[in-house]
């Protein structure tokens, strides 16, 4: 018996010994077939990548080519609107710039007829005042020759009396003359008898002092008019001179005495004139003050006009420039919204491209009540601008659709991600589990949790359902088997 319990030990202990090794044996071959497999999944991954990489590329080339030539295409129709603006623009402003010339000339034509029609008053002014002093003139020369006719005549009574008066002076003369001489004749003779008587008795006194004084003088004479016969002669001379030159002074004198009457009439008359010509200058200078005042207030009043034609032209510029850009940004939106409705169409299913709007979850009544109230003329501001905004009923019943439907898939991405998470982290504890080290022994088994989470849900489904398929690996590959130390005993 003892020997017996002794071979059955043994033969135990070779058994085990046997299933050890075969195990060991066993687990080598499916961490070797797993790495070789895993090293396969990696280079298939990786040429799928590859692959799928290289095609994802092309076809986005292609779909970015296709945007591209869109975007040139709109680029260039845009380009086309925006020139077609600028050259309305340009001739826009060509056209203003042509009227402004014209009313610039306009302006300038009224102000050159408003100066013709000055020069005209001034002429108008200065014929009447010319008209004015002609009549003046001839007023004047009318009484010039009335005072004059009456001057002469008085000059000529004048003239008369003088003559009866020379004529009873040259009487009176005569008769006095008559009587002197008379006299004279008597006085003469009796101062001659005596004169003789004297003469004789003078005579024989100086007789012999004037024949010595004589002889002296006759001396002195000659002796004087040898020393002066040449200043005499100049004195001659000069003496003509003297007597042409007084006649000469006397005319001039009489000339001269003529011009400085002329002379003051003339001062006369030009002082009147400057007087007159400095009242009609004061008077024109005035006009022109005020006409120029005027021109400069027209002036003014076109610069003002021009720059706020200018002003308004700018600010027309610019806000025709916002609105061109704004109408810019609204047809780049609509384009742009346009392109990804062709995008979403592209993507609707067939239950969408037949029924695009869902149906209404609200009953007959509420319908009835809702389309009542819609019918209604709002009171509020807010309500009033939503009225215009109805037409856009279907369309934001479709975006309320696609955003729900966004909001769907994002929550069933979430969940997804999530799912995905847990199943690469049981996958990296299952691929942990394979690899055998140190640091793999020294912590627990993680392929005893995967199995036993794994078949906590395969034993639910066989009592439900019966039989579950084998489980995949990765690489779409059954199960080779029951994994060794799976029994929740571990590793023995």
């Amino acid at each position: 018996m003892p020997v017996a319990a002794e071979d059955r030990l043994l033969l135990l202990q070779s058994q085990a010994l046997a299933e050890e090794e075969a195990a060991k044996v066993r687990r080598e071959l499916l961490a070797r077939f797993l790495k070789d497999k895993l090293a396969k999944e990696e280079r298939s991954s990786a040429l799928s990548l590859h692959k799928l990489t290289a095609q994802w590329r092309a076809a986005l080339r292609e779909v970015k080519e296709k945007e591209l030539r869109e975007d040139v295409a709109v680029l260039s129709q845009a380009f086309a609107r925006v020139l077609d603006c600028k050259d309305s623009v340009i001739e826009s402003l060509v056209t203003d710039v042509e009227e402004a010339e014209a009313q610039h000339a306009r302006a300038l034509g009224s102000h050159l007829h408003n100066v013709d029609r000055l020069l005209q008053l001034q002429r108008c002014r200065l014929a009447c005042l010319e008209e004015g002093f002609d009549a003046q003139l001839q007023a004047l020369k009318a009484e010039f020759e009335t005072e004059r006719r009456a001057i002469l005549e008085q000059h000529e009574h004048e003239i008369r009396y003088l003559r009866d008066v020379v004529l009873a002076l040259e009487q009176n003369y005569a008769r006095d003359d008559h009587e002197a001489t008379t006299n004279f004749q008597s006085a003469r003779d009796d101062i001659k008898s005596k004169s003789l008587q004297e003469k004789q008795y003078s005579r024989l006194q100086l007789g012999g002092k004037m024949e010595g004084l004589w002889e002296r003088f006759r001396a002195a004479t000659q002796s004087y008019a040898e020393a002066t016969e040449h200043r005499k002669i100049a004195f001659e001379g000069l003496k003509q001179k003297d007597v042409k030159s007084s006649r000469e002074i006397e005319l001039q004198a009489k000339k001269l005495q003529k011009l400085q009457d002329l002379v003051a009439a003339t001062k006369a008359r030009l002082a009147a004139r400057l007087r007159e010509n400095e009242e009609q200058n004061r008077r024109a200078r005035e006009e022109k003050e005020a006409a120029l005042r005027q021109l400069q207030e027209l002036k003014s009043k076109m610069n003002r006009a021009r720059a706020k034609a200018h002003g308004s032209l700018a600010r027309l510029t610019a806000q025709s420039n916002a609105a061109l850009r704004a109408l810019a940004q609204v047809v780049g939106k609509a384009e742009r919204v346009l392109r990804l409705a062709e995008m979403c169409r592209g993507l609707e299913t067939e239950g969408e491209k037949v029924l695009p709007f869902y149906p209404s979850s609200l009953a007959e009544g509420e319908l009835f009540d809702a389309d009542r109230v819609l019918k209604e003329k709002p009171a509020e501001p807010l309500a009033q601008a939503l009225q215009d905004y109805v037409g856009l009923e279907r369309f934001w019943q479709r975006f309320n659709k696609a955003r729900l439907e966004e909001r769907a898939l994002a929550r069933e991405r979430a969940a997804v991600s999530r799912k995905n998470q847990q199943l690469r982290g049981l996958l990296q504890q299952y691929l942990e589990g394979l690899s055998v080290s140190p640091e793999a022994l020294s912590k627990p088994n993680p392929l005893l949790a995967v199995e036993h989470k794994s078949r906590v849900p395969r034993a639910c489904a066989r009592r439900h359902q019966g039989a579950a398929p084998p489980r995949s690996l990765p690489g779409g590959d059954a199960s080779p088997g029951p994994i060794p130390g799976s029994d929740g005993t571990g590793w023995s």
